[in-house]
């Protein structure tokens, strides 16, 4: 108990200082591998801190508090820090100031919240044992992501890493409250692209023309049939073309259309397969249509598995820490995250923290409105330091 209340009592001291830079950080957000000046930022808060950094992956930050008993265990925390090329339209003072660029998906909320976590432990070094690695961790947002380089470059090892915690803001839970699901978590995410060309004409003159528009049309139609027939019902699986680029007009029908979408789902067997039958299918129905295909698949993040054994552990933790209520059993996100990477090679606990507030419309995420309660700044730096400070204990 009286862990908790130490931590609580530090997190509710800095709570208006880390909001503060939440709110600087929103107002300066930065694309993928440009995160030049968030970069310098960070370093600069944890030069206040008297916290050793050093570069990773580019733009990235990795930092290391030790604890001043002696050697331990070795837990590492993940916060991303890149943005999203979308125009911030909210009316308020700490709107983004980058026109074009906004922190649409929390990533200033989770690195705000990990410099809060390193002035609590920072704080309290005297008070454990063992190692705890600070990732601020760049270019979530695009292929091939900054997770791959980061632990390419070492970040998990000398010394190696027993744990890696990473946590996502949702705004469909309420602020207090934090998501979590063992197993299976997260879909992998694969980009499509496919490049169809016929030959155009007048929309007149049908009979003249091989109509690529209607390729494309039939592509997409046929490949749902991947996954409501060839598809294991059991398996979640999603396929969505979100563009369909047709460069004609009225009465045009141009040479060439271009479809992108993404393929998700949390099977790695059924993933290979599925890829290999959207080339096979995208292949027969254009040429069946007299056209020519070109399809281009870009391979991204595996899926998101959290082991049960860390789930069960870490949940006591919460439950201490936050109240029984306040943690909640999630379903499966087919959402994708380059934090997948890191499950792969050291055991990993990815959760879900609650922003939202009751009686409000939530405002989800990538959208040019999106917003947090600010009330989870804290909540989210103090569980997490009290996660820290039990595991290296247990």
């Amino acid at each position: 108990m009286e862990l908790k209340e130490t931590i609580q009592s530090i997190a509710s001291d800095i709570r208006e200082k880390i909001i503060g830079v939440r709110r600087h950080l929103h107002q300066y957000p930065e694309l993928s591998f440009h995160e030049v000046q968030t970069s310098a930022y960070i370093k600069k808060k944890l030069d206040e801190m008297g916290i050793l950094w050093h570069p990773v992956a580019g733009t990235g930050v990795l930092a290391t508090i030790k604890g001043t008993l002696g050697a331990g265990k070795v837990i590492a925390l993940r916060a991303d820090i890149d943005a999203l090329a979308i125009e911030d339209k909210k009316e308020t003072e700490y709107r983004s100031k980058n026109k074009g660029v906004m922190h649409a998906c929390g990533h200033d909320v989770h690195t705000s919240i990990l410099l809060g976590v390193a002035q609590i432990l920072k704080a309290m070094e005297y008070r454990f044992n063992g190692t705890v690695k600070l990732i601020f961790q760049p270019a979530e947002e695009i292929l091939p992501g900054g997770a791959a380089r980061v632990i390419g470059e070492g970040a998990l090892t000398d010394p190696d890493v027993n744990l890696i915690i990473g946590q996502h803001v949702m705004p469909t839970l309420s602020a207090g409250k934090v998501g979590i699901r063992r197993g299976k978590f997260m879909a992998s995410m694969d980009e499509i692209s496919i490049t169809i060309k016929g030959k155009g004409g007048h929309g007149a003159q049908p009979h003249l023309i091989i109509d690529p528009v209607l390729a494309a049309s039939s592509v997409i139609v046929i490949l749902q049939q991947l996954i409501s027939r060839k598809n294991n019902p059991a398996i979640p699986s999603v396929l969505s073309f979100g563009k369909f680029q047709a460069n004609g007009t009225i009465n045009i029908i141009p040479d060439e259309i271009l479809l992108e979408g993404t393929f998700r789902t949390m099977d790695e067997k059924w993933r290979q397969k599925a890829l290999q039958e959207i080339r096979q299918l995208t292949e027969s129905v254009t040429e069946g249509l007299g056209c020519t295909c070109e399809v281009n698949i870009r391979n991204g993040y595996p899926s998101l598995y959290n082991p049960a054994s860390v789930v069960e552990t870490i949940e006591k933790f919460m439950e201490e820490y936050l109240g029984k209520q306040q943690v909640e059993e999630c379903d499966i996100w087919m959402a994708s995250e380059d934090f997948s990477y890191y499950s792969e090679v050291v055991d990993s606990f990815f959760y879900l923290l609650g922003v939202g507030e009751e009686g409000r419309e939530s405002l989800s995420l990538h959208t040019s409105v999106f917003d947090i309660n600010e009330n989870a700044v804290e909540t989210g730096m103090g569980l997490m330091a009290y996660i820290v400070l039990k595991y290296l204990d247990v």
